[in-house]
C-alpha cells in the first residue's frame, strides 16, 4: 500500500499538467476608460464620425486576431467563442471591447441618418444596441475573473453604461436605464478618489457625460422636471456619450416646433407679408428664427466666435431647407398665378434674410481674420491669417452685398422700404 501511494506521489510531481505555477491565474490589468475615450478621440469621435470609428474598431479586431492566432477558418467562416478558458492574454479582452465598440458605433451611426433613421433602420439600430450590450456583458464577466478589481469595476461600468443606453434609445423601462446609469456614474465616482491625475479627470468627466441622462430618466418616471431651458443648456455639452441624449433633444424640439408652426401663418419683411401655407416651410422658418435668437439675444456677446459660426450654420440650413420647399411648390403650383406670387415673394424674402444673415457670418469671419492677422503662431499652433486671405474675405463680402442688392432691386412695384433697403446696400459697398 505505502509503495503505491509513493508512485502516485512521484507521478503527480511529474505530470507537469499539475505543475503549481500552472495552477496561478493571471490577472490582467488596462484602464478601460483611457482605452476607450482614446479610441475614440483619435479615429472620428472627435468630429462625430462615427462611421469612421466603426472601420478603425474593425481593423483592429483583425489585427487582433492575428496577432493572437485566434482567426475563424479559411474560406468557410467558422466562429470561435471567447470564453473563461480563452483568455490567456490580455488582448483577447480587447477582442471583446472592441467588437462591442464597432456595435454601438454601428448603431450611432444609424441614428446620425440626416432626416433620422426609418422605421426598418430603427430595428436594425435597437438590433446593433443590443450586440453591443452582448459584448459589454461578456466583457464584464471575463474581467470579473482574468483582471484586477479596478478593471472589473470599469467594465461593469461601461456594461451598464450599454445596457442604459439600449433602454434610452428604446424609450422603456426608464427606472432600469436609471439605474445603469447610476450603476455606472457610481463606479466612475468612486474610481475619480484613486490613480493618477489623468485618470481621475477622465472619470470626472464621465460623471459629467452620465448626469444629463440620469436626469433625462429621473424626468421620464417624474421625479425631476426639466424644463425647455435646461434640456437645451444639455445639448450644447460635447461628448460621445451626449450624442444620443442630444438625438432625443432634438426629436423633442421638432415635435415643439412642429406644434407652433400651425400658429405661423406668415412671414413679415419689409412691410410684406407673405402667407406660409407649407408645413414643411413653416417649421424650417421657425427653426432658423430661433436660431436667429440665439445670435441676437442678450447672450450672443458671450458666445465664443466657434459657437457663433456653428449656429451660423445650422441657421443656413434651415432657411435653405425652406428655399426648397418654396421651390418645390412653385413647380406644383401649376398655372395658379397668384399662389405664384406669393410663393416667388416668399422666396424673395426668405432669401433676402439668408443674404443678411451670410452677410453677417462672413463679418464675424473678418473679425477673427483680423485678430490673428499679426499674431505669431503661439503654444496651440493657431493657424495665422495671410493678408491675402483677408483680402478675399473682403471681397467675399462686398459680393454679399451686392447678390442682396440685385436680389431687393428685382420685381416691380416696390415698396418704401425696399427701395431704403437696396440704398443701404449700396453704401455698404462703397
Amino acid at each position: 500500500m505505502g509503495k503505491k501511494e509513493n508512485e502516485m506521489s512521484a507521478m503527480e510531481i511529474d505530470d507537469p499538467k499539475l505543475d503549481g505555477s500552472d495552477q496561478i491565474l493571471p490577472r490582467f490589468s488596462m484602464n478601460v476608460l483611457q482605452l476607450m475615450k482614446t479610441s475614440q478621440a483619435q479615429h472620428g469621435l472627435r468630429r462625430g464620425d462615427y462611421a469612421r470609428y466603426r472601420r478603425y474598431c474593425s481593423a483592429r479586431l483583425r489585427r487582433l486576431y492575428k496577432s493572437l492566432k485566434f482567426t475563424h477558418g479559411r474560406g468557410k467562416y467558422t466562429r470561435r467563442a471567447i470564453l473563461e478558458s480563452t483568455v490567456t492574454n490580455v488582448r483577447f479582452l480587447h477582442v471583446v471591447f472592441y467588437m462591442a465598440e464597432r456595435a454601438w458605433s454601428h448603431a450611432m451611426e444609424k441614428r446620425q441618418l440626416p432626416d433620422g433613421p426609418n422605421a426598418r433602420q430603427r430595428i436594425y439600430l435597437i438590433g446593433r444596441l443590443r450586440k453591443a450590450v452582448k459584448w459589454a456583458t461578456l466583457f464584464s464577466s471575463l474581467c470579473s475573473v482574468k483582471t484586477d478589481s479596478r478593471t472589473s469595476l470599469e467594465a461593469e461600468a461601461y456594461a451598464s453604461y450599454m445596457k442604459g443606453t439600449m433602454l434610452f434609445e428604446q424609450d422603456q423601462n426608464w427606472e432600469t436605464a436609471l439605474a445603469c446609469f447610476k450603476n455606472a456614474r457610481a463606479v466612475y465616482e468612486e474610481l475619480g478618489k484613486y490613480g493618477d491625475l489623468e485618470n481621475q479627470v477622465l472619470c470626472r468627466e464621465r460623471v459629467e457625460e452620465l448626469e444629463p441622462s440620469v436626469q433625462y430618466c429621473l424626468h421620464k418616471i417624474g421625479k425631476a422636471n426639466l424644463q425647455t431651458s435646461d434640456l437645451l443648456q444639455i445639448g450644447e455639452m460635447e461628448g460621445p456619450a451626449l450624442d444620443l441624449f442630444k438625438a432625443k433633444i432634438e426629436a423633442a424640439m421638432e415635435e415643439a416646433r412642429s406644434q407652433q408652426a400651425a400658429s405661423l401663418t406668415e412671414f413679415n419683411w419689409l412691410g410684406y407679408r407673405f402667407p406660409v401655407s407649407n408645413p414643411k416651410s413653416r417649421v424650417s422658418i421657425l427653426k432658423a428664427q430661433e436660431l436667429e435668437k440665439d445670435l441676437q439675444g442678450p447672450t450672443a456677446e458671450s458666445l465664443p466666435a466657434e459657437k457663433k459660426l456653428t449656429i451660423f450654420d445650422k441657421l443656413f440650413t434651415a432657411y435653405n431647407d425652406a428655399r426648397n420647399t418654396i421651390r418645390s411648390d412653385l413647380v406644383s403650383a401649376g398655372n395658379a398665378e397668384s399662389v405664384k406670387d406669393e410663393l416667388n415673394g416668399l422666396d424673395k424674402a426668405v432669401g433676402a434674410v439668408l443674404g443678411q444673415r451670410t452677410i453677417e457670418r462672413n463679418q464675424l469671419l473678418v473679425k477673427i481674420a483680423k485678430s490673428k492677422l499679426n499674431r505669431k503662431r503661439d503654444e496651440k499652433n493657431e493657424k495665422v491669417t495671410k493678408p491675402e486671405e483677408l483680402v478675399r474675405l473682403y471681397d467675399l463680402l462686398l459680393q454679399n452685398v451686392a447678390d442682396l442688392s440685385d436680389l431687393v432691386s428685382s420685381g416691380r412695384d416696390r415698396k418704401p422700404e425696399e427701395i431704403a433697403f437696396e440704398e443701404e446696400c449700396e453704401r455698404k459697398k462703397l
